[in-house]
């Protein structure tokens, strides 16, 4: 398969609510072990650091972990959540402003057999940040690795009009007000 990933200026905007709402519709591949997987992003999630409580870089927090939050845009930000499961997190904006939009859905257009195989072949493949890293065979080693070449990248494909909804993110509940901030975005083309 050919491959035409974003460029990297794509993820530079230090605008990351719009690129969490831009990406909706684009398309995230894996090469991981020889095997293509991957669909149309569905649902997103942004997070704008340092000034978002819900975000792990808040107060301008660099530790091992958010190390990678603060390089230039375009770089995997891979993290466990609970200990337990990987999420893919898209680094945006310029060096130093540690933003990130977390890829929590997509709808499975390439490999489905493989992503069913890493599933335990159960019917949700990709509805959930944790479902779709493991359908697409992501883990913590794919941390700053560049999304804009194997064995991951992001994609523009299909071109037609989608509608996008926002609404409060999930599961933020501690960040206080900026839990109410509607910065999760998601289309009805989904599941």
């Amino acid at each position: 398969m050919k491959y035409y990933p974003l460029t990297p200026d794509y993820f530079l905007s230090d605008d990351v609510v719009a690129i969490a709402r831009s990406l909706i519709g684009k398309h995230l591949f894996s090469t991981i072990g020889g095997e293509l997987t991957g669909g149309r992003i569905i649902e997103t999630e942004a997070y704008r650091g340092p000034d978002d409580r819900a975000c792990h870089a808040f107060g301008g927090r660099r530790t091992k972990r958010t190390e990678v939050m603060f390089h230039e845009g375009g770089v995997a930000y891979v993290y466990l959540c609970y200990g337990i499961h990987p999420l893919l997190n898209v680094v945006t904006g310029p060096k130093d402003h540690p933003h990130a939009v977390l890829i929590r859905a997509l709808k499975p257009t390439h490999g489905l057999e493989i992503m069913r195989n890493r599933r335990g072949n159960k019917e949700n493949l990709c509805r959930g940040p944790g479902v779709l890293t493991q359908a697409l065979g992501i883990t913590l080693e794919h941390n700053g690795l560049p999304l804009c070449a194997p064995p991951l990248w992001v994609e523009e494909r299909e071109t037609n009009d989608l509608v996008i909804q926002s609404s409060p993110r999930i599961g933020v509940d501690y960040a206080g007000e900026d839990a109410l901030l509607p910065w999760r975005f998601f289309t009805c083309l989904s599941h």
